[in-house]
């Protein structure tokens, strides 16, 4: 019986460091994600920098909040050198189908439609943007 509890704690650890799909990210995440595609692999201290930029943020929390990306899978780690490099595990498109689809499918019950009719209706679209919006449409056609 200690054994089996022994192995069945191993294996919830590993579940833990190796997700089989790609964890949703928080708000802060979703910032460190935008600093990491805008400029590509960095320190931590660089994205610090940059989250300063917009509001004050510590050091060690940004460590921290980027060591936990990592081990869900969120970000990589280069440990190569004496600064560890991270840069991003998924891609921008993937992470934002990713977050928009289940948007979608929360608030407008998998309706894209229902969605562009509420963007539409709820805010000041240029002409520019609605002829770029038509153009989309008719490629899809």
């Amino acid at each position: 019986m200690f054994v089996r509890n022994i192995s069945y704690l191993g294996v919830m650890k590993a579940q833990k460091h190796a997700p089989s799909s790609p964890a949703e990210p928080t708000k802060s995440e979703l910032e460190i994600l935008q600093v990491l595609w805008l400029h590509g692999p960095s320190t931590v201290r660089f994205v610090n920098d940059q989250l300063n930029g917009k509001r004050p943020v510590q050091y060690t929390s940004t460590l921290k909040l980027m060591q936990i990306m990592s081990e869900k899978g969120i970000l990589r780690r280069d440990e190569t050198s004496m600064k560890h490099i991270y840069s991003t595990a998924i891609g921008e498109e993937k992470t934002k189908d990713m977050l928009l689809g289940r948007f979608v499918d929360t608030l407008y019950n998998g309706s894209a439609s229902s969605l562009m009719m509420q963007l539409l209706g709820n805010r000041t679209t240029s002409k520019k943007e609605l002829q770029q919006i038509r153009d989309l449409l008719d490629k899809l056609k």
